[in-house]
């Protein structure tokens, strides 16, 4: 399954024009360089016009209080398909399961090893994310990871499923899902990326060529 990593309304609406895409994942970094000027609430909205299913926003209070009253802030804006991504942490774990509680959707994001997605899925998130351009920043391949942590859920049974973002590769984008990722997050360029092959460019060229000149 594939998601759209965007915090921009009219790229996002292009590619869920396509209807390829299930999900919108958003965070402070991608706000601070895509919408740097734009109120939150704003452009949260008009990404959930433009868009179906899970709208990702991203906690940026530290302390356990703080972080339950923005989720439950963020949440208001549409229960149904807001997703509230809460970064790893000891109180992130909390916060969590205090938020599964309250029935609020959960993502539990900046996950780099194993042994972190294994602890964010024992709260209850609904899903967790592994950012896979930031593990090989340190020089490990993020493919075991993925392999391992689908597995354990798996035999299991854990519902939580498996992003994985920080995508910076077509080929990023492959191996996760073949590692057993549930869904993938990619930018609008990457996912562009995907619709191009010369060979079916070329193909596609020369039977239209061929239909045009028949009987000419």
């Amino acid at each position: 399954m594939l998601y759209v990593d965007s915090t921009q309304p009219e790229a996002v609406q292009e590619v869920f024009s396509w209807g390829v895409v299930r999900g919108v994942t958003t965070n402070p970094l991608i706000f601070a360089r895509e919408a740097k000027s734009a109120h939150l609430g704003e452009r949260i909205a008009a990404l959930l016009a433009v868009s179906q299913g899970p709208v990702s926003v991203e906690l940026i209070r530290s302390d356990e209080a703080g972080m339950v009253a923005e989720a439950q802030q963020y949440h208001r804006w549409d229960p149904a398909r807001i997703c509230i991504k809460v970064p790893f942490s000891r109180v992130g774990l909390k916060v969590t399961r205090a938020l599964k509680e309250q029935q609020v959707t959960t993502n539990v994001t900046c996950i780099m090893n194993f042994n972190q997605a294994y602890l964010a899925s024992q709260t209850g998130s609904d899903y967790i994310s592994i950012f896979s351009g930031r593990v090989r920043d340190t020089g490990y391949d993020v493919r075991p990871t993925i392999r391992q942590t689908r597995h354990q859920f798996d035999r299991e049974g854990i519902a939580t499923r498996i992003i994985i973002g920080s995508i910076r590769h077509l080929m990023d984008v492959n191996e996760a899902l073949l590692a057993g990722a549930h869904i993938v997050t990619a930018p609008p360029d990457i996912l562009r990326s995907m619709l191009h092959h010369p060979k079916t460019d070329e193909a596609i060229a020369q039977f239209h060529d061929a239909w045009q000149s028949r009987g000419a």
